[in-house]
């Protein structure tokens, strides 16, 4: 049954690979001098998607928040493994799952090249190998005083589509509509990654939420920021509701995002702009590194904003 199922859903050719699925081990060969990149990530029913979501939706993020690691690196995706957690061998559920998820592994070019499967309640747990040159590596540990503190994309949209779908938050359905696809389709900044070699002095995905992200580049830096409220790039759908406090955590807390956070020094700016447009993505200062530890956020006036708040906690209840 296992190997079966393993055969019908995840068996494809990996011509990037020495050997992938149906042995004991995948042979992988990397490019001659270029160091691995190596991720994990796990998602569980009940915490990070709902048992009524889109199978091929869940198969598209499950890929999708592994990507974004390798995008934080500025990795070039090369081999996945999928291990596979069912209450019962659906197969119905696992084709729709199968398509999302190679859906966004034939967009990157990685392939899947081993896993497993069990019964148990479901989870999906996805490990990721890219490739990336030496020294040129995305690091937390880069950012200077000075440094300018940008984004990638828009930020906030899937927690607000999180807050609307649990009742925190109301929401006009024609604006809900426009930020629900950033909960449950999100777009790795890959390319963008890439492109950011040499330019960017830190970088990290916001996951777990842009104050919290941010704060790992500073602890691993030894630095402090200032953010401009007002600069944080969000959709116009959201823009209309941020007067009210859980809207403003889901910009400055929610997680889910998968954007790119980075740093680079100011005499760079020109070389953000065209890395951003080589990779087809927006990019917007926020803030800049300061010298004095600690995180503050401004409003237009200059006035520190209070938050209680700094990003999810994979433990809190």
């Amino acid at each position: 049954m296992e190997f079966d199922l393993i055969a019908r859903h995840f068996t494809r050719a990996t011509p990037g690979a020495v050997l992938g699925v149906g042995d004991d081990c995948a042979l992988l060969a990397p490019t001659p001098g270029m160091q691995l990149a190596v991720s994990s990530d796990m998602l569980l029913e009940g915490r990070h998607f709902s048992p009524q979501d889109s199978p091929a939706g869940i198969g598209h993020k499950s890929l999708a928040v592994n990507l974004s690691d390798l995008a934080a690196m500025g990795a070039t995706p090369r081999w996945a493994t999928l291990s596979i957690a069912l209450p019962e061998a659906d197969d119905a559920w696992l084709t729709a799952f199968a398509r999302g998820f190679f859906r966004m592994a034939d967009l990157h070019g990685i392939e899947l090249v081993g896993g497993d499967t069990t019964r148990g309640a479901l989870t999906i747990s996805i490990t990721v190998i890219g490739e990336v040159p030496p020294d040129q590596a995305l690091r937390r540990d880069g950012a200077q005083p000075g440094d300018d503190v940008w984004v990638s994309g828009t930020i906030g949209s899937a927690a607000l589509a999180l807050a609307y779908r649990q009742g925190r938050l109301f929401m006009e359905q024609v604006d809900a509509a426009r930020v629900l696809p950033a909960l449950y389709l999100p777009t790795p900044r890959v390319e963008l990654g890439i492109t950011l070699r040499g330019v960017a002095s830190s970088a990290i995905d916001i996951s777990d939420g842009l104050l919290a992200d941010l704060g790992h580049i500073l602890e691993r830096s030894q630095v402090g920021a200032t953010l401009e409220f007002a600069a944080l790039p969000t959709l116009p759908a959201a823009q209309a509701y941020l007067h009210e406090k859980v809207a403003r955590d889901c910009v400055l807390a929610g997680g889910d995002d998968y954007e790119l956070c980075f740093t680079a020094p100011a005499e760079q700016r020109d070389a953000v702009a065209a890395a951003a447009q080589s990779a087809g993505v927006a990019v917007t200062r926020i803030g800049r590194i300061t010298a004095e530890p600690g995180l503050s956020v401004i409003d237009a006036d200059g006035q520190r904003l209070p938050f209680d708040k700094a990003g999810y906690d994979h433990f809190a209840a």
